[in-house]
């Protein structure tokens, strides 16, 4: 099949890397500036805790593109979503699989595609460490999608079978990205606004971060999900997670980088995420 993943950052990157590494399938990157370069000139590197591999991929710029894709996956910011369509369209048709990997709950594809559109995220911990290399930090990795389209999901999860990634097709895909919006939503609202790591969050400001992760859930309620239980688990996730972590959102502000703030923060309408994101949006 002919794969095109479009962002090759801590999540695209890894994930184009395994696919063309550990399959057949013709897979290209689409990627920009310095690190299209280095990929270009010598491959993708994967570095892992214990391990790290390169692999040769074919990677452009959405310009670029050529033919017609299989599967597609957006592995942008939210923000970016929708301009990278636009850049992809053209080669994409109505038996193509779309899958989002993004922060946000809103299918963003869902309004402008007629084509496979499925919904996901994932769980992972990688970033850019330098053009050309990517960094994985232990061994958290899934792929979470679903969605109406049995054949899409199908066609995804025999390619990741292939390559060896781990993914879960959960039968309620909506309530699955809500479980994961509801921590990355509050954790990246306080991280932002008081500019300091998780740690520090649990640590002083507790009670706020029950408060957004109750709102949240009631939001997600109000879509006929319960996921109640998730308030507790992230208070505990946040606990256990190395103090000085922190979300990429508060490091888009630190370096002031656009942000996913109307994603992750702007979406749920109720006091304390509004007045969170009503003063987030002055800076």
């Amino acid at each position: 099949m002919d794969i095109a993943i479009i962002g090759l950052g801590g999540v695209g990157g890894y994930i184009a890397a395994n696919i063309a590494k550990n399959t057949n399938h013709n897979v290209v990157g689409f990627a920009r500036g310095e690190h299209l370069k280095a990929i270009q000139k010598d491959g993708i590197k994967i570095v892992e805790d214990k391990e790290s591999w390169s692999v040769n991929l074919d990677a452009r710029e959405l310009k670029d593109a050529k033919g017609v894709f299989d599967i597609v996956l957006f592995c942008v910011k939210s923000y970016d979503i929708k301009s990278s369509y636009e850049a992809i369209k053209g080669h994409i048709t109505a038996d193509t699989t779309l899958l989002s990997i993004s922060n946000g709950v809103e299918n963003v594809l869902k309004n402008l595609s007629d084509a496979r559109v499925l919904e996901g995220c994932a769980y992972i911990l990688s970033h850019i460490q330098e053009a050309g290399v990517i960094r994985k930090k232990g061994e958290v990795f899934a792929v979470v999608f679903g969605g109406d389209d049995k054949e899409g999901v199908e066609s995804l999860a025999k390619v990741f079978d292939e390559a060896s990634l781990r993914y879960k097709t959960p039968q309620n895909i909506k309530e699955a990205i809500w479980k994961k919006y509801i921590f990355i939503s509050t954790f990246a609202t306080l991280t932002s606004y008081y500019n300091k790591p998780i740690g520090y969050i649990y640590e002083h400001h507790k009670d706020e971060a029950k408060t957004l992760l109750k709102e949240i859930a009631d939001a997600a309620a109000k879509e006929g999900l319960d996921i109640s239980d998730e308030i507790e688990k992230a208070l505990v996730t946040a606990s256990k997670v190395p103090y000085e972590s922190s979300t990429s959102m508060h490091l888009d502000f630190q370096n002031k980088k656009q942000t996913e703030l109307d994603f992750l923060s702007g979406y749920v309408k109720a006091p304390l995420m509004e007045k969170l994101y009503n003063e987030l949006k002055k800076r």
